[in-house]
């Protein structure tokens, strides 16, 4: 299985520019784009999308953590397991009356084991009125799997999430965004509308797939807080630094293109202490903005779709 400091290092380098220096200034707007364009269809002028990773109690034992990486054979990491089980025992509670706190609806993107093992906080993340994506069964690699057992894979997760929480999912994210060949004929086979395992851009877009529209609403590793905090340990003024320039340059940008700024957050990380409260400051400081709305991912696919204006690949 490929781990997630391997994908760490090879992307190591992605999301440090920003930290060089204070930027400068803005873009200049584009000038092959036109105001048609500007708006999403409900009249925002820029969606922020966030996402809370549902993924602690379904990870492998001795799965990566801070601890060094130097088990012996044939015994179990129960320091690190601890690390892992915070996720659920703090980390997403907290982060849920935070989203409340702010009138924010998520989009989590749940496992199927760690449904099964938590279904009371897996239901109640549905009861608070965010959505329930799906994200495999477990941490398996799946790009690696025959059709059939990567199709298997995937409607196992989405039927612990229905069988605890009473929601199909119509969104997927892959393991470390790592999906396979079959990955999107399988997804539009079992009903899925959206998948986020994309980077390329930053509005949703329509692609075919077994000749029918799917939706991607892209994702970040910029904005993402096992990528930067986990993985490069930035401390959380760098992370708010991060995001804000970010969302700066979206907003202008929004002026004269539709704009989507991807926030993501995992249980055990995003849901610490120092993370929640710099959290708490950037959807205060994101909220005294304008035309600015916070959406679920399956809300920005319906509103992908329905609009004649977006983005076909």
């Amino acid at each position: 299985m490929e781990t997630r400091r391997d994908f760490l290092k090879q992307s190591s380098i992605m999301g440090l520019a920003g930290m060089m220096a204070p930027l400068a200034g803005f873009a200049a707007a584009p000038q092959n784009t036109t105001k048609e364009r500007s708006k999403w269809a409900d009249g925002s002028r820029l969606v922020v999308s966030i996402s809370m990773q549902f993924e602690a109690g379904g990870q492998p034992d001795n799965a990566e953590s801070p601890f060094p990486q130097n088990m012996q054979q044939g015994y179990i990491d129960l320091p690190g397991a601890t690390w892992f089980q915070y996720g659920y025992k703090e980390g997403i509670p907290r982060m849920l009356d935070n989203w409340d706190k702010y009138g924010v609806k998520v989009t989590s993107h749940m496992v199927g084991a760690a449904v099964l093992k938590n279904p009371a906080l897996a239901k109640e993340i549905v009861e608070r009125g965010h959505e329930a994506a799906a994200h495999g069964m477990n941490w398996s690699t799946q790009y690696t799997m025959p059709y059939t057992e990567e199709k298997k894979f995937i409607q196992d997760g989405v039927d612990a999430i229905k069988q605890v929480t009473g929601v199909r999912a119509v969104g997927y994210n892959a393991n470390w965004l790592r999906r396979g060949e079959n990955t999107l004929k399988i997804l539009q086979e079992l009903g899925f509308t959206y998948h986020i395992d994309d980077l390329s851009r930053d509005e949703p877009f329509i692609t075919q797939v077994n000749n029918k529209d799917f939706v991607v609403v892209p994702y970040t590793l910029r904005c993402n807080d096992i990528a930067l905090i986990e993985g490069k340990h930035f401390s959380v003024d760098q992370f708010f630094n991060q995001v804000k320039w970010e969302f700066d340059q979206l907003y202008a940008e929004s002026e004269y293109r539709r704009r989507q700024l991807s926030i993501s957050f995992h249980d055990r990380i995003g849901g610490t202490p120092q993370m929640v409260k710099a959290t708490s400051e950037l959807l205060k400081y994101i909220q005294t903005h304008k035309g600015v709305s916070f959406k679920r991912k399956d809300e920005i696919a319906a509103l992908a779709l329905t609009d004649k204006s977006t983005v076909r690949e």
